[in-house]
């Protein structure tokens, strides 16, 4: 099988079978959902899901989060993994929204970068899915699927990763890939115990038939 036959099965399978797929992160507006994402790190959306309630309450707008100490975000955040960095970077990410942006979440990526506790990914993902950007976000389960499927080669790296699954998948389809593959891998292509005798994509799977064709 050809990559480019393994992507075009891959991708026809999820737009049949999950056409729209979505964060599982809770959020009502930019500013939450950069809230979610930085909390998210290491830890799961369901975690953060029932942290962020309160918090948003305490602090709804970047202004209110900048008026905060790290120890009090602390308090509504102590649940999470690495609580105390996150904390940290909540407040200086809330003050340099109100000091440099107005109070608004930057639309550009790199401008995105500049905040406390906002490295590629978070970037990526908070504009693939407020603003619709034809980038890839890689997380632990966008990276283990897509070695494992046999989308990526010889990947070491997220970014190698990410240029790879952006290279094959197109463009306009690259916001909602991530989720196909994020969920893909969260209820099926588990990391140690993967559900492939329910896998909708396992035809097209380098390591599912790697393993068959060593019986």
């Amino acid at each position: 099988m050809t990559i480019k036959q393994r992507y075009e099965g891959v991708i026809a399978f999820f737009q049949q079978a999950m056409p729209v797929a979505e964060s599982e992160l809770n959020y009502r507006n930019p500013f939450e959902l950069l809230v979610a994402v930085i909390l998210s790190a290491q830890c799961t959306d369901k975690r953060v899901n029932l942290t962020t309630p309160a918090l948003f309450e305490a602090y709804p707008t970047p202004e209110a989060m900048a008026q905060a100490s790290e120890d009090e975000i602390f308090t509504y955040i102590r649940s999470i993994s690495y609580p105390n960095n996150k904390a940290r970077h909540l407040a200086g990410m809330a003050r340099m929204l109100v000091e440099e942006f107005g109070g608004e979440v930057p639309s550009d990526l790199k401008q995105l970068q500049r905040l406390p506790g906002v490295g590629r990914k978070t970037a990526n993902v908070v504009g693939a899915v407020v603003w619709q950007k034809e980038v890839m976000p890689v997380d632990t389960h966008v990276f283990r699927v897509a070695a494992r499927i046999g989308l990526t080669r010889g990947a070491k790296t997220p970014l190698q990763t990410e240029l790879q699954l952006e290279r094959h998948i197109p463009s306009h389809l690259l916001p909602v890939a991530h989720h196909w593959l994020i969920l893909h891998g969260r209820y099926v292509c588990m990391a140690r115990t993967p559900k492939c005798d329910i896998c909708g994509i396992k035809e097209f799977c380098r390591e599912f038939s790697a393993k068959n064709a060593s019986k």
